[in-house]
């Protein structure tokens, strides 16, 4: 009963938040691409704040979402980052100024291929054919370009340079003799001696008995003296093996703040805020405290996190479903068949409300404990990658400050006690929409963004002090 009032009492605020905003600022806050924002922003946060509940319930707290958050998004992004790589390169072992260069004896050059030297130290690149193959000892061979090197190097890698055929369908299409065994998404560089490198992406390659057509995304202007190298798009991990290492990832850390919290009896606060300081250092060290992203490689990616299910479509406007929103009701649908309708819930709720008695009951509530930080982890790493796939770059030093904040606030003020024992998930979500629409008013108030923080505490302590009186109001009756 008290959960329910708990629920209608801040359904009710936000109902008046959103009367109030869309009477006085109509112009801004029923715009389409701004509910689409908040629908959007509500899921992101949403599955964090379901997460967090789980512990809460249990009577711990989590404060390392937001490096979890921040640790996946860079994981995910490390794993799917794109590098392209040369067909038939090889490391040189050293070049001299002559024009010989010095390989491993397994090379696949013959007399007459062209070939390109690229990433040495101190030679710069150079294009060239090769005009002698010596066999040496130790399993090396020295191969006689027809060009001579800037400088000595003991650096670098050659690259086969295939002959130019032709260039047809008005710049679009590279015909060689060679099969490129390029496909969709791979590069093309074309290289002249002289006006250095055109780099095209290929759309389509189409390989024929007498030569090979390579379609490209945009046209070239080429003759004979070009030399084409063929760079296939490699990466770490594909796309659903990155994502399932991050979410294993997020249950691992989950499982590891679990065992600690009820093996060494160390308190959760405590483990979860060296989490915090862990986790945010360990993806600044990954990403070398740089930016990383997905650029323009992973476009329908990116649509999951960013885009949405068009539902209308007026004149210069259209309104639809995030992509998140619908992961955000699949997962609170998970959560509450395991919060209401499991006997796994009723234990987190009975260990919250009293562990000593759940537990002299037969109640594992070490196992539940760990299953609920196991929770919170994950959909914080399911978080994560959401965040990063809609944001398409992620500071290591920024990504995901203060998410926890926000989680906790929507838990509260969704009727999570702190004291644990409460708490739905149907409250999470509206406390979350709660928190993501007063965010939207700061901005269409235009009040100091400065405040939002300052915002946040207030309603934490609000939703905190409500849940005391109505604890005080209800032992009364």
């Amino acid at each position: 009963m008290t959960g329910l009032i708990k629920i209608a009492g801040i359904s009710l605020l936000l109902v008046g938040i959103w009367a109030a905003m869309s009477w006085f600022t109509p112009e801004s806050f029923l715009k389409p691409n701004n509910i689409e924002n908040l629908l959007r922003r509500t899921a992101l946060y949403g599955v964090l704040g379901i997460g967090v509940a789980f512990v809460i319930i249990t009577g711990g707290i989590d404060l390392s979402i937001g490096s979890v958050v921040c640790l996946s998004g860079c994981l995910l992004a490390i794993l799917l980052e794109v590098e392209f790589r040369a067909i038939d390169e090889i490391p040189v072992i050293s070049a001299s100024r002559s024009g010989d260069v010095l390989v491993k004896s397994d090379h696949p050059f013959q007399m007459g291929d062209g070939v390109r030297f690229d990433r040495g130290r101190r030679a710069n690149p150079l294009l060239g054919t090769i005009t002698a193959i010596e066999y040496e000892e130790a399993g090396t061979s020295r191969l006689t370009l027809d060009q001579p090197f800037s400088r000595d190097d003991d650096a670098g890698f050659l690259v086969r340079a295939h002959p130019l055929e032709r260039v047809a369908d008005k710049g679009r299409a590279i015909v060689t003799k060679s099969e490129l065994h390029l496909a969709a998404g791979d590069q093309l560089w074309l290289v002249h001696p002289e006006k250095g490198i055109v780099k095209r992406r290929v759309t389509d390659a189409e390989p024929g008995d007498q030569a090979t057509t390579t379609r490209i995304d945009e046209p070239v202007d080429a003759d004979a003296q070009w030399r084409v190298i063929a760079l296939r798009r490699t990466s770490i991990a594909s796309v659903p093996v990155a994502l399932l290492v991050t979410l294993v990832a997020g249950l691992g850390i989950g499982l590891v703040h679990g065992l600690l919290i009820t093996k060494l009896q160390m308190q959760p606060f405590v483990v979860t805020l060296c989490s915090l300081l862990i986790f945010r250092s360990l993806s600044r060290w990954l990403a070398n405290d740089q930016m990383v992203g997905f650029g323009n490689e992973y476009a329908s990616l990116h649509e999951f996190g960013s885009g949405k299910w068009t539902l209308l479509a007026g004149d210069g406007w259209t309104f639809g479903i995030p992509w998140p929103f619908f992961v955000l009701a699949a997962v609170a649908i998970a959560a509450l068949i395991l919060l209401n309708l499991t006997v796994w819930g009723r234990y987190m709720m009975a260990l919250g409300r009293n562990e000593e008695a759940t537990r002299y009951s037969g109640v594992n509530t070490d196992r539940n404990k760990i299953l609920a930080y196991m929770i919170c982890a994950m959909l914080a790493a399911l978080g994560g990658t959401m965040f990063a796939l809609n944001s398409n770059s992620i500071a290591p030093y920024s990504f995901g400050n203060f998410f926890e904040l926000y989680a906790i606030a929507a838990a509260v003020l969704g009727g999570c006690s702190l004291r644990g024992g409460e708490g739905g998930i149907t409250g999470v979500i509206v406390g979350t929409a709660l928190m993501q629409t007063l965010s939207n008013l700061i901005v269409l108030w235009k009040i100091p963004q400065q405040l939002e923080l300052a915002v946040v505490g207030v309603v934490i302590l609000l939703g905190v002090m409500a849940d005391e009186t109505l604890k005080r109001f209800t032992r009364r009756l």
